[in-house]
């Protein structure tokens, strides 16, 4: 099962153009130089030619592929996925003086083959039944409004991230209604633009839909979609290196610590990296590097890499597992031509099953989380294609009866950063590893909530 991604400009979700950034404009190739200008001239333009990247090839902002990590940094991200470009772009344009910090992102997959951010299904909302979530989104959506006065390089061709402005429908049963309307109610509290609808207004809005089971939904004005998450993350990758932000491809493996035992003054239940350990690939070796402060943002991997860079510590500084471990999602695409059209939104009925448009030839694309006992194992990125025919399906086409000549064309699977406590994300100073920050936890709305939760990062390490 591949990934349906293409790797050029923007990605492959969707075709059409929304009202987030303009469409992608490529620049046309310089004209032959006139040789009538004399041929000094002439060889002084073709010297330019040649040292300068043609139109679609080389880029100035791409790394070394086996660059080695500086010798030394004041921040290390470690996880090079939205959440960890955002935090190291917020820390350049926020920091006192230019130039001023040294900030390495370390990356250990330059393909991103297996990476949360690529592989999501690019949604954005503001319905959530908690506050902070609220306040997150709707500031990530300002922000990806206004994405080219944010990320944009001069003289590079300006950012699209292909948003398609169809909001989120989310359905309620008679049980699940009251906690439905008071989210509403709270979002709306919050600034978001928010719909509640009866089973007939239901109905005449989106007349495809089976309301025979449905007591309330709630309808995402403004604000709701879906975007191309490659886009995105393509974009802060490229502005922060624009700022100065370093990146090299390794994996970080261990930390080197200062404690108690050899600083004396600091506390006997904490500890502080002062060397990152960088694996480059196809070697063995490592390579340290010192830091200042450490940002943890590798994603669904965040509490094995700190049990594993921390497992040297002993007695009282032995560290307490965070609760964020990795969990397994599929998302199927599948073809209907009779299915909804251009006005589908981003569906999540009350089962928990969920679909929205791909495109406009009919595709679509959905899934649905299994039950805690039915998780799937982690170990590898297979597809469970049997899932969809037992547990998807049924109830997508009790929702939509089109769906129930559907004809699934592909499938692949990715993995949420999820945080077994809460399903919320985590985003401040670990309470033990003094000098390390966590951002990650999110459950599957990392993506959407990356522009604020960088900013948030980079304001609480700086300020």
């Amino acid at each position: 099962v591949g990934v349906p991604r293409d790797a050029g400009n923007g990605g492959p979700r969707g075709d059409l153009r929304g009202t987030w950034g303009e469409g992608l404009r490529t620049a046309s190739p310089p004209p032959p130089f006139p040789s009538e200008l004399g041929p000094g001239l002439s060889r002084l333009g073709q010297t330019l030619r040649k040292q300068l990247p043609e139109v679609g090839g080389w880029s100035l902002l791409q790394p070394p592929q086996n660059c080695p990590p500086p010798e030394r940094a004041d921040v290390v991200v470690v996880g090079g996925g939205v959440l960890g470009w955002s935090v190291a772009y917020w820390l350049k344009v926020l920091e006192n003086q230019r130039q001023g910090m040294r900030v390495l992102v370390v990356e250990r997959d330059p393909t991103y083959s297996r990476a949360s951010t690529v592989l999501s299904v690019g949604g954005i909302r503001q319905q959530f039944s908690l506050p902070e979530n609220i306040r997150l989104s709707l500031h990530s959506a300002a922000f990806l409004r206004n994405i080219n006065e944010h990320l944009w390089v001069p003289h590079e061709p300006p950012i699209d991230l292909q948003f398609q402005p169809s909001g989120y429908l989310f359905l309620a049963s008679q049980q699940g209604a009251a906690n439905l309307e008071a989210s509403v109610k709270l979002q709306r509290e919050e600034g978001a633009k928010v719909a509640l609808l009866s089973p007939s207004q239901l109905k005449a809005k989106f007349p495809w839909i089976n309301t025979e089971d449905v007591a309330v939904a709630s309808y995402g004005l403004e604000n709701e979609g879906w975007f191309d998450p490659w886009s995105l993350l393509n974009a802060f990758r490229r502005k922060a290196m624009s700022l100065g932000v370093h990146s090299c491809i390794g994996e970080v493996k261990s930390f080197i610590m200062d404690t108690a035992d050899n600083t004396p003054g600091m506390a006997q239940d904490v500890a502080r990296v002062k060397y990152v350990n960088v694996r480059l690939p196809n070697s063995p070796e490592q390579q340290p590097v010192s830091c200042a402060i450490v940002v943890a943002a590798a994603g669904a991997w965040i509490g094995e890499l700190l049990d594993s860079a921390t497992a040297g510590l002993r007695g009282s500084l032995a560290l307490s597992p965070l609760p964020i471990e990795p969990r397994k999602r599929y998302i199927y695409v599948w073809h209907c031509p009779d299915g909804p059209g251009l006005e589908t939104p981003f569906l999540v009925d009350k089962s928990g099953a969920y679909f929205r448009r791909e495109g406009i030839a009919g595709n679509y694309l959905g899934s649905m989380s299994p039950p805690e006992e039915e998780e799937p194992d982690t170990g590898d990125l297979e597809v469970d294609h049997d899932f969809f025919q037992e547990q998807v399906w049924p109830r997508l086409a009790h929702r939509v009866p089109a769906f129930q000549t559907l004809k699934v064309k592909s499938a692949w699977a990715g993995f949420y950063d999820y945080n077994t406590f809460d399903q919320n994300g985590v985003l401040g100073p670990h309470p033990q590893l003094q000098n390390v920050f966590v951002v990650g936890g999110f459950s599957g709305h990392g993506l959407q909530q990356a522009p604020a939760a960088g900013r948030a990062a980079a304001e609480l390490l700086l300020h």
